[in-house]
């Protein structure tokens, strides 16, 4: 059986035995018969002459066509597909496709705020309410201790021990760490609690949250977003999303010379290839860095010329 009779039947299998959709059956379908033109460019028609010389040539084409690596990674998936169904189905006695890797997805960059625009979120006015309060003791908490929504949402009262600085943080995995809350963010959540939290709380109702809604129970990851969104564009900041606020906590850390292992403890993360994420620092910090640390950086040699 050549390669375009077992394609039929591999699109076949997909839509009777694994009930896969009319779209991506049709996907599918477009990316193996690209993959096979490319096949028979190369003089090869039958499933045992693949080889993953000739799979990779292929790859290379769908890059400099310009295709996206998200189509790049589905186009590769497919002929992996493809090629295990062959052999499944005895139609090729050899898998070619076993070792070959998806294209790597390249890391997007988190968006991070200058600390102008900091300033001009966290010293805006806020109303002097309870929910008010609450609202900015949230954007400080975020800044100022980098957590991730769902960990701000689900700090107890009990676990923000502000005499010790320090908040006892519940993240991924149910793993506790401890966070140090200093500065502005500790002075402006401990006049929230014991000044404004009072009275979000509803009679007959008790909630160990820290923050509270406007019916007494604990905030909703939407509505945190939505807090963020406000106030961001009140600071000019259009989008502004909780974890940009995380992502600038750790970049501003590492800009101030603070060591990758305790941005990784202070972030959570189990490990640090994700926490070399935010050292993008801006060139110009570094160029700044060099030039007042190196001892030959504004030297200027006479070459003889």
């Amino acid at each position: 059986m050549d390669l375009r009779r077992a394609l039929d039947e591999y699109l076949n299998y997909l839509a009777v035995e694994r009930g896969s959709s009319a779209n991506t059956v049709s996907s599918y379908g477009a990316d193996l018969r690209r993959y096979l033109d490319s096949l028979e460019r190369q003089g090869i028609r039958e499933p045992d002459e693949v080889t993953i010389g000739a799979i990779e040539a292929h790859i290379a084409e769908l890059r400099d066509a310009g295709l996206a690596v998200s189509s790049t990674e589905r186009a590769v998936s497919a002929i992996k597909g493809f090629h295990r169904f062959m052999v499944s189905e005895q139609i090729a006695a050899t898998h070619p496709t076993a070792d070959l890797p998806l294209p790597k997805k390249p890391e997007r960059l988190p968006d991070v705020l200058s600390h102008e625009q900091v300033a001009a979120l966290l010293d805006q006015p806020f109303p002097a309410s309870a929910t008010g309060w609450r609202d900015r003791a949230i954007l400080e908490v975020l800044y100022g201790c980098g957590l991730r929504v769902s960990e701000l949402c689900g700090l107890d009262l009990r676990e923000a021990m502000l005499d010790d600085e320090v908040l006892r943080v519940v993240g991924k995995g149910s793993k506790e760490r401890i966070v140090p809350i200093m500065g502005t963010a500790r002075q402006t959540l401990a006049t929230y609690i014991d000044d404004w939290r009072g009275r979000l709380v509803h009679a007959g109702r008790t909630d160990a949250a820290v923050f509270l809604n406007a019916r007494g129970g604990r905030i909703s990851r939407q509505s945190v977003h939505a807090i963020c969104e406000r106030y961001g564009r009140y600071a000019g900041i259009e989008g502004l999303h909780p974890h940009t606020l995380r992502h600038t906590f750790a970049t501003h850390m590492l800009e101030g010379g603070a060591d990758l292992r305790i941005v990784q403890e202070l972030l959570g993360h189990a490990d640090i290839s994700t926490t070399q994420l935010y050292t993008h620092i801006d060139r110009t910090h570094i160029r700044d860095a060099y030039l007042s640390a190196h001892p030959r950086a504004h030297a200027e040699a006479d070459l003889g010329r």
